[in-house]
């Protein structure tokens, strides 16, 4: 029988995962404000960069454990799947780390419903038609992870949705999604030093 190999490095106690599409061609679109928004985590964590596993490229970091001497773990993830099969990444990271603790498992995400510059906190419930999210549940077999979604505003009209997502915001709506992308990252960071449950309350 063949050995399972150990994973490298500890346990991560939180892991968030940035959705987006791989190439320069979907750079700063809407639909990569997930994977924009932990690049920015991980900048501001100095976080180390991991060797790519899983369809992901990876990053680790660490933050003093609140009310004890310990560590609090993160992993930071972007799938470099296209969005549609983000599912597919994400199964291979639970999978590698055995992470099953879905209220941990904080995916980042871009949302229609919300207007540019908005964010909130999610725990389960709807998709909202969301294809890496879809994606996500059908190879988890669970909806119950966190998101952080932030808002990029709606199309026009329905049948230009795909057209609105995979494109690049106009100016005036840059500076309000660089505001959302630093609110995500500063949520994260209370979520993870003071719970989740915290942070949602603290959601304005």
């Amino acid at each position: 029988m063949a050995l399972r190999r150990k994973p490298a490095g500890p346990k991560p106690d939180w892991l968030i995962i940035g959705l987006g599409n791989p190439g320069a061609e979907f750079r700063d679109t809407r639909h990569n404000i997930g994977a924009d928004v932990v690049a920015l985590l991980a900048s501001e964590l100095k976080a180390t960069k991991q060797k790519s596993r899983h369809g992901c490229k990876l990053w680790q970091a660490s933050l003093p454990a609140p009310a004890s001497e310990g560590e609090t773990n993160l992993l930071l993830a972007q799938p470099t799947t296209y969005m549609n099969h983000s599912g597919e990444a994400v199964r291979g990271l639970v999978r590698h780390w055995r992470f099953y603790d879905w209220e941990r498992l904080v995916i980042v995400h871009d949302e229609l419903d919300l207007p540019p510059g908005r964010m909130r906190i999610k725990a389960g419930g709807g998709l909202g038609g969301h294809n890496g999210l879809v994606s996500i549940r059908s190879r988890l077999g669970a909806s119950d992870f966190t998101r952080i979604r932030v808002g990029v505003g709606k199309p026009p009209s329905k049948e230009l949705g795909a057209d609105y997502v995979l494109s690049a915001p106009p100016p005036e709506e840059r500076e309000l999604l660089q505001h959302a992308k630093q609110t995500a990252v500063d949520t994260m960071l209370e979520m993870v030093t003071m719970g989740l449950e915290a942070a949602i309350s603290r959601q304005s």
